[in-house]
């Protein structure tokens, strides 16, 4: 007659067990940290519906503009039946300070620091206004094209580039050229259709036009002001930056969810990275070396901000934001980067700086019969956020069965401390 089942519920005394703490012993070496992840730090909440962004460097502020979310119908046209306003935030406080009355539907933004003002595009008026940064207050209005809805400052001309859409989204717009000495329209550049992104490029004193319309951008000389190539990329191109460390243009497509490269030198796309769908802001981190673009996503859902490392042109993060995300700004000062969210009304604050760090605590009980008790704390830490996850494990054993050498390895499975041991459980018969 079989005797009964008995159960040996101490872990060393079969060969799994031995190898199960050998394995224990290889993960006790500390983990090295976390790589660096970026996140939100802040959420800034402005009047309605924020669009454009620039950082005005000599302030330590950001400038936003802000729509009305309502539209209405005028002669058969839907316009927004107010103006338009430009909310000021200080990035020490992340908090509003100043509200500015412009046009209707500012669109864009760009900062000159030569003359400390804030340009702003005005689309349903087809005017840009100048906002001193001194006052907050405009001081003037420059007649533009049709529909103007992005900017671009030349450092080396005193200039500043604005994308004119046109009357129609098939139709060919043009890019006027702006003294910042005079507030007058010095030129204007004929480009493809339905342009709005552009950025600066100073090594090469050019300026980079993304055509949403023509699936091109266009390439113009600031000494001649004119067109000198037109480089294929995405469709619908909403958004351009340039990457000074590289030499390099990177241009954010709406409809084929990819960043393009373009090699300044060359005029031609050196690299295609995928990124969230219908993207429509893109900035360049200098201090990090990356560029941040924002997508809407599908639906209505928030969207998502990637961050592209520019030395290896892949992608290397994502960071939730709100929802319909739309333009970009990088604060050199504090290393952190914003980002206005349509939908929601507000604008994240991203920190380019985020640690994640991985800090063990652990504590052990032992007693007869032996009780080994492993606590392992995760601290994640970075600027404006903190997470602590805590996991408990307990092993207990028969002291008749615990070999004098377990007593000496009770140590290596303390320092261990995030290994959770398991009891192996081996089950013998015996006869009476």
């Amino acid at each position: 007659m079989e005797g009964p089942q008995t159960t040996d519920l101490h872990p060393y005394r079969s060969a799994p067990a031995l190898l199960l703490l050998i394995a224990l012993i290889l993960v006790s070496v500390p983990l090295a940290p976390l790589a660096r992840a970026q996140a939100v730090v802040a959420t800034v909440g402005v009047t309605s519906s924020p669009t454009g962004l620039a950082y005005d460097s000599g302030k330590g502020e950001l400038f936003v503009a802000v729509n009305p979310y309502y539209t209405t119908l005028i002669n058969g046209t839907e316009v927004y039946p107010v103006n338009s306003d430009v909310s000021v935030i200080s990035d020490a406080t992340d908090a509003v300070v100043a509200t500015i009355p412009v046009e209707r539907d500012a669109l864009a933004l760009a900062y000159d620091p030569a003359t400390d003002e804030v340009f702003v595009a005005n689309a349903m008026n087809g005017t840009v206004s100048v906002i001193s940064d001194a006052s907050n207050a405009v001081t003037a209005t420059v007649p533009a094209g049709v529909s103007p809805c992005g900017l671009a400052y030349d450092s080396a001309r005193g200039e500043v580039f604005v994308a004119n859409a046109g009357a129609a989204s098939g139709s060919n717009g043009s890019v006027s050229v702006i003294s910042d000495t005079t507030d007058a329209v010095v030129a204007s550049v004929g480009v493809g259709r339905s342009p709005c992104g552009l950025a600066y490029d100073s090594a090469r004193g050019e300026v980079f036009v993304a055509n949403y319309g023509s699936g091109t951008v266009s390439v113009i000389s600031d000494a001649s002001n004119t067109v000198v190539a037109t480089v294929q990329v995405g469709d619908n191109p909403s958004a351009v930056a340039y990457d000074p460390s590289e030499g390099e243009i990177f241009v954010a497509n709406f409809g084929a969810n990819v960043v393009s490269v373009i090699s300044d030198a060359t005029n031609i796309i050196t690299a295609n990275v995928t990124v969230g769908s219908n993207s429509t802001g893109v900035a360049y981190d200098g201090g990090r070396g990356e560029v941040f673009v924002a997508s809407w996503g599908g639906d209505f859902g928030n969207g998502t901000v990637s961050v592209i490392s520019d030395a290896t042109n892949a992608l290397v993060a994502n960071v939730t934001v709100g929802r319909q995300p739309f333009g970009v700004a990088y604060d050199a000062s504090r290393g952190e980067v914003f980002v206005s969210n349509q939908l929601d009304g507000t604008v994240s604050v991203i920190s380019d700086a985020t640690t994640i760090t991985t800090t063990q605590t652990t504590t052990s009980t032992i007693s007869l019969p032996v009780t080994t008790t492993l606590t392992s704390t995760q601290t994640v830490t970075g600027p404006g956020t903190t997470l602590s996850t805590t996991v408990t494990s307990t092993a207990t054993g028969s002291p008749s069965s615990v070999p004098t050498w377990a007593y000496a390895a009770m140590p290596v499975l303390v320092v261990a401390g995030l290994v959770i041991g398991y009891i192996v459980k081996r089950p013998r018969t015996g006869k009476p």
